[in-house]
Protein backbone atom coordinates (compact mmCIF):
# COMPACT_ATOMS: atom_id res chain seq x y z
CA UNK A 1 0.00 0.00 0.00
CA UNK A 2 1.21 3.63 -0.55
CA UNK A 3 2.56 5.88 1.80
CA UNK A 4 0.24 9.07 2.32
CA UNK A 5 2.28 12.56 2.10
CA UNK A 6 -0.17 13.56 5.07
CA UNK A 7 1.77 11.12 7.41
CA UNK A 8 4.51 13.78 7.40
CA UNK A 9 2.14 16.61 8.62
CA UNK A 10 -0.26 14.59 10.17
CA UNK A 11 0.04 16.70 13.83
CA UNK A 12 -0.09 19.65 11.82
CA UNK A 13 -2.99 19.16 10.00
CA UNK A 14 -5.47 17.98 13.22
CA UNK A 15 -4.09 21.38 14.23
CA UNK A 16 -4.74 23.43 11.44
CA UNK A 17 -8.37 22.13 11.24
CA UNK A 18 -9.02 23.90 14.47
CA UNK A 19 -11.71 23.33 17.19
CA UNK A 20 -13.47 20.60 17.04
CA UNK A 21 -16.62 22.89 17.42
CA UNK A 22 -15.88 24.69 14.76
CA UNK A 23 -16.46 21.93 12.32
CA UNK A 24 -19.64 23.08 10.72
CA UNK A 25 -18.75 26.18 8.76
CA UNK A 26 -20.27 26.68 5.17
CA UNK A 27 -18.29 24.33 3.48
CA UNK A 28 -19.90 21.33 5.59
CA UNK A 29 -23.44 22.70 6.04
CA UNK A 30 -23.70 22.51 1.70
CA UNK A 31 -22.47 18.81 1.95
CA UNK A 32 -24.97 17.77 4.90
CA UNK A 33 -27.59 19.54 3.10
CA UNK A 34 -26.87 17.06 -0.07
CA UNK A 35 -26.43 14.09 1.88
CA UNK A 36 -29.91 14.76 3.90
CA UNK A 37 -30.58 12.86 7.29
CA UNK A 38 -28.27 10.34 7.52
CA UNK A 39 -30.05 8.97 11.02
CA UNK A 40 -29.02 5.23 10.75
CA UNK A 41 -27.72 4.71 7.25
CA UNK A 42 -24.51 3.17 6.66
CA UNK A 43 -22.25 5.95 5.76
CA UNK A 44 -18.53 5.70 4.38
CA UNK A 45 -16.20 8.64 4.75
CA UNK A 46 -13.89 8.00 2.07
CA UNK A 47 -10.31 9.90 2.38
CA UNK A 48 -11.47 10.39 6.21
CA UNK A 49 -8.33 12.08 7.47
CA UNK A 50 -7.99 12.29 11.55
CA UNK A 51 -11.90 11.76 11.42
CA UNK A 52 -13.38 15.41 11.71
CA UNK A 53 -16.07 15.06 9.78
CA UNK A 54 -17.11 11.20 10.67
CA UNK A 55 -17.09 12.38 14.13
CA UNK A 56 -19.81 14.85 12.57
CA UNK A 57 -21.88 12.24 10.99
CA UNK A 58 -21.73 9.58 13.74
CA UNK A 59 -23.28 12.59 16.00
CA UNK A 60 -25.92 13.15 13.14
CA UNK A 61 -27.11 9.44 13.52
CA UNK A 62 -24.86 7.45 11.08
CA UNK A 63 -23.13 3.97 10.94
CA UNK A 64 -20.03 5.46 9.72
CA UNK A 65 -16.68 4.06 8.60
CA UNK A 66 -13.97 5.99 8.20
CA UNK A 67 -10.94 4.66 5.47
CA UNK A 68 -8.10 7.14 4.85
CA UNK A 69 -4.49 6.50 3.69
CA UNK A 70 -2.24 7.99 6.20
CA UNK A 71 -1.58 5.51 9.61
CA UNK A 72 -0.48 8.56 11.39
CA UNK A 73 -3.86 10.38 11.05
CA UNK A 74 -5.85 7.58 11.88
CA UNK A 75 -3.82 7.26 14.60
CA UNK A 76 -5.48 10.86 15.10
CA UNK A 77 -9.08 10.09 14.99
CA UNK A 78 -8.47 6.56 16.80
CA UNK A 79 -7.62 9.10 19.82
CA UNK A 80 -10.65 11.05 19.36
CA UNK A 81 -12.30 7.95 19.05
CA UNK A 82 -10.86 6.81 22.55
CA UNK A 83 -11.34 9.93 24.53
CA UNK A 84 -15.26 10.06 23.35
CA UNK A 85 -16.39 7.18 21.68
CA UNK A 86 -19.19 7.48 18.51
CA UNK A 87 -19.02 4.11 17.18
CA UNK A 88 -16.78 5.27 14.29
CA UNK A 89 -14.83 2.35 12.70
CA UNK A 90 -11.62 3.38 11.30
CA UNK A 91 -9.65 1.42 8.24
CA UNK A 92 -6.47 1.78 7.25
CA UNK A 93 -6.80 1.80 3.11
CA UNK A 94 -6.33 3.27 -0.25
CA UNK A 95 -8.79 5.00 -2.24
CA UNK A 96 -8.19 4.12 -4.85
CA UNK A 97 -9.42 0.76 -4.41
CA UNK A 98 -10.78 0.17 -1.14
CA UNK A 99 -9.51 -3.46 -0.70
CA UNK A 100 -11.55 -5.38 1.83
CA UNK A 101 -14.70 -3.17 2.04
CA UNK A 102 -17.44 -4.91 0.28
CA UNK A 103 -19.30 -4.56 -2.72
CA UNK A 104 -22.65 -2.33 -1.82
CA UNK A 105 -22.10 -2.06 1.42
CA UNK A 106 -22.90 1.10 2.04
CA UNK A 107 -26.31 3.74 1.71
CA UNK A 108 -24.06 6.70 1.32
CA UNK A 109 -20.32 7.69 0.74
CA UNK A 110 -18.75 11.40 1.82
CA UNK A 111 -15.45 12.30 0.57
CA UNK A 112 -15.43 15.92 1.66
CA UNK A 113 -12.69 18.19 0.40
CA UNK A 114 -9.95 14.90 -0.51
CA UNK A 115 -10.89 14.07 -4.44
CA UNK A 116 -8.38 16.51 -5.32
CA UNK A 117 -5.90 15.15 -3.08
CA UNK A 118 -6.07 11.68 -4.46
CA UNK A 119 -4.08 10.97 -7.85
CA UNK A 120 -6.55 8.78 -9.81
CA UNK A 121 -9.57 9.67 -9.85
CA UNK A 122 -11.35 7.59 -11.94
CA UNK A 123 -10.10 4.53 -9.66
CA UNK A 124 -11.09 6.31 -6.49
CA UNK A 125 -15.21 7.43 -8.04
CA UNK A 126 -15.12 3.50 -9.58
CA UNK A 127 -14.40 2.46 -5.90
CA UNK A 128 -16.78 4.85 -4.67
CA UNK A 129 -19.62 3.49 -6.95
CA UNK A 130 -18.45 -0.29 -6.08
CA UNK A 131 -19.12 0.09 -2.16
CA UNK A 132 -22.71 1.91 -2.64
CA UNK A 133 -25.79 -0.08 -2.92
CA UNK A 134 -27.87 0.46 -5.65
CA UNK A 135 -29.94 4.02 -5.08
CA UNK A 136 -27.09 5.13 -2.80
CA UNK A 137 -25.83 8.57 -3.06
CA UNK A 138 -21.85 9.72 -3.73
CA UNK A 139 -21.68 13.24 -1.82
CA UNK A 140 -18.19 14.67 -2.31
CA UNK A 141 -16.91 18.72 -1.84
CA UNK A 142 -13.87 20.22 -3.71
CA UNK A 143 -11.50 23.09 -4.01
CA UNK A 144 -13.66 24.82 -6.35
CA UNK A 145 -12.11 24.18 -9.87
CA UNK A 146 -12.64 26.99 -11.52
CA UNK A 147 -11.63 29.42 -9.21
CA UNK A 148 -8.66 27.02 -7.77
CA UNK A 149 -6.50 26.69 -10.84
CA UNK A 150 -2.05 26.40 -9.37
CA UNK A 151 -1.83 30.50 -10.41
CA UNK A 152 -5.06 32.01 -9.36
CA UNK A 153 -4.81 34.37 -6.65
CA UNK A 154 -6.43 37.02 -4.98
CA UNK A 155 -6.41 41.00 -5.76
CA UNK A 156 -7.55 44.20 -3.84
CA UNK A 157 -9.21 46.73 -5.79
CA UNK A 158 -11.30 50.15 -5.45
CA UNK A 159 -14.46 48.59 -6.29
CA UNK A 160 -13.45 45.19 -3.44
CA UNK A 161 -11.59 42.02 -3.70
CA UNK A 162 -11.53 40.00 -6.76
CA UNK A 163 -10.17 36.62 -7.42
CA UNK A 164 -7.55 36.47 -10.66
CA UNK A 165 -7.69 33.14 -13.04
CA UNK A 166 -5.24 31.45 -15.13
CA UNK A 167 -4.39 28.02 -16.26
CA UNK A 168 -7.51 26.55 -16.01
CA UNK A 169 -6.82 24.06 -18.57
CA UNK A 170 -3.70 22.53 -17.62
CA UNK A 171 -4.19 19.72 -15.62
CA UNK A 172 -1.84 17.58 -13.46
CA UNK A 173 0.23 18.01 -9.53
CA UNK A 174 0.42 21.07 -8.09
CA UNK A 175 2.24 22.59 -5.01
CA UNK A 176 2.32 26.50 -4.11
CA UNK A 177 4.72 27.86 -1.57
CA UNK A 178 2.84 30.69 -1.26
CA UNK A 179 -0.59 28.84 0.74
CA UNK A 180 -0.75 28.02 4.02
CA UNK A 181 -3.24 25.13 3.60
CA UNK A 182 -2.71 21.40 2.47
CA UNK A 183 -1.78 22.83 -1.12
CA UNK A 184 0.98 24.82 0.28
CA UNK A 185 2.41 21.22 2.24
CA UNK A 186 1.48 17.95 0.31
CA UNK A 187 0.10 19.61 -3.21
CA UNK A 188 -3.43 19.03 -4.72
CA UNK A 189 -4.35 17.69 -8.21
CA UNK A 190 -6.36 20.35 -10.72
CA UNK A 191 -8.78 18.84 -12.85
CA UNK A 192 -11.26 21.05 -15.11
CA UNK A 193 -15.27 20.62 -13.96
CA UNK A 194 -15.84 18.83 -16.89
CA UNK A 195 -12.84 15.99 -16.09
CA UNK A 196 -14.63 15.67 -12.54
CA UNK A 197 -18.62 15.71 -14.13
CA UNK A 198 -16.89 13.37 -17.06
CA UNK A 199 -15.56 10.67 -14.58
CA UNK A 200 -18.73 10.46 -12.58
CA UNK A 201 -20.60 9.75 -15.46
CA UNK A 202 -18.05 6.77 -16.63
CA UNK A 203 -18.30 4.88 -13.53
CA UNK A 204 -22.30 5.31 -13.62
CA UNK A 205 -23.04 7.71 -11.02
CA UNK A 206 -25.41 10.37 -11.54
CA UNK A 207 -25.15 13.92 -10.92
CA UNK A 208 -28.14 15.19 -8.87
CA UNK A 209 -27.40 18.65 -7.25
CA UNK A 210 -24.37 20.60 -6.54
CA UNK A 211 -23.67 23.41 -4.29
CA UNK A 212 -21.66 26.81 -4.60
CA UNK A 213 -21.84 28.06 -1.00
CA UNK A 214 -20.77 31.29 -0.02
CA UNK A 215 -18.17 32.16 2.86
CA UNK A 216 -19.55 33.78 5.57
CA UNK A 217 -18.83 34.63 9.38
CA UNK A 218 -15.24 34.77 10.44
CA UNK A 219 -14.06 33.03 6.91
CA UNK A 220 -15.63 35.94 5.15
CA UNK A 221 -13.70 37.72 7.13
CA UNK A 222 -10.28 36.73 6.25
CA UNK A 223 -10.43 35.79 2.96
CA UNK A 224 -13.32 38.45 1.48
CA UNK A 225 -12.98 37.27 -1.76
CA UNK A 226 -14.50 33.94 -1.00
CA UNK A 227 -17.52 35.96 0.00
CA UNK A 228 -17.27 37.13 -3.97
CA UNK A 229 -16.58 33.89 -5.68
CA UNK A 230 -16.65 30.39 -4.27
CA UNK A 231 -14.12 28.77 -2.63
CA UNK A 232 -15.71 25.22 -2.86
CA UNK A 233 -18.06 23.03 -5.01
CA UNK A 234 -19.99 20.13 -3.62
CA UNK A 235 -21.93 17.61 -5.05
CA UNK A 236 -24.48 14.89 -5.30
CA UNK A 237 -24.67 11.95 -6.82
CA UNK A 238 -26.61 8.94 -6.93
CA UNK A 239 -25.63 5.47 -7.69
CA UNK A 240 -29.01 3.98 -9.92
CA UNK A 241 -30.81 1.60 -8.67
CA UNK A 242 -31.91 -1.61 -11.25
CA UNK A 243 -35.10 -0.95 -13.16
CA UNK A 244 -37.51 -3.86 -13.47
CA UNK A 245 -39.18 -4.70 -16.90
CA UNK A 246 -42.82 -5.20 -16.88
CA UNK A 247 -43.62 -8.23 -18.89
Amino acid sequence: MAVSPYDEIAEWYDAWLGPEDDVRHDFLVAAEELMGDVAGLRVLDLACGQGRVARRLAELGARVTGVDLSARLLEIARRYEAEEPRGVEYRHGDAHTLEGVPDGGFDGVLCYMALMDIPDLDAALGSAARVLRPGGWFVFAILHPCYNSPPSGELATPQGWVRTVRGYWEEGYWRSETRTGPPGKVGSFHRTLSTYVDALADVGLVLERIREPRATGRFAEGRPVWAEVPSVLAARCRKPAPTSEAG
